[in-house]
């Protein structure tokens, strides 16, 4: 009874933090970051992200009450990805600058923010073995760090896609079956 009564009030309150302050006018950034889990309920064993995380509550709850538009204009009609790596690349100058701050951003701890930029690398480049290599690690980083299921398996899967994108085609470890 206490568990359902719990998961009840932990959904309740996202729902109703994120309708007030999607009411108040807060753009999708600034709902995620301000809504949080209730602090009585936030260390219940069974309220813990295991297979997805708050924030994709939230996101659902974004989509269900305000539909897919996040509130920053250029994601209207956004530049296709490749593009917008090109463009990434054009400004880092090198897609070795580009992979080097990358890495320079994950040592600092600053997954999130290297992911966004090996992933521009690589759309820029999708053949570049050093941009998946770089990519590699900063998944296998952000998999390590991730508490949920769904989290875990989508960044490890994006590393494992890119070990092997950057393994040497005339390699025995890169060459497929036969």
């Amino acid at each position: 009874r206490q568990a359902l009564t719990d998961t009840a009030a932990w959904l309740e309150a996202l729902v109703t933090q994120t309708l007030a302050l999607m009411n108040a006018g807060a753009t999708l950034e600034e709902v995620l970051g301000a809504v949080k889990t209730p602090a009585h309920l936030a260390e219940r064993r069974y309220l813990q992200a295991v297979y997805d995380e708050p924030d994709y509550v939230v996101r659902n709850l974004w989509r269900l009450y305000g539909g897919w538009y996040d509130g920053v204009p250029s994601h209207l009609k956004p530049a296709p990805e490749a593009e917008l790596g090109r463009e990434i690349l054009t400004l880092a100058g090198s897609m070795n600058g580009l992979i080097a701050r990358a890495r320079a951003l994950a040592a600092e701890g600053r997954l999130a923010l290297a992911a966004h930029l090996i992933d521009w690398a690589v759309a820029a480049e999708p053949e570049h073995r050093e941009a998946h290599a770089a990519r590699a690690q900063i998944y296998e980083r952000r998999a390590d760090d991730a508490r949920a299921l769904m989290t875990r398996g989508i960044f490890s899967a994006a590393a494992r896609e890119s070990a092997d994108k950057a393994r040497d085609p005339l390699s025995p470890q890169g060459r497929g079956p036969g």
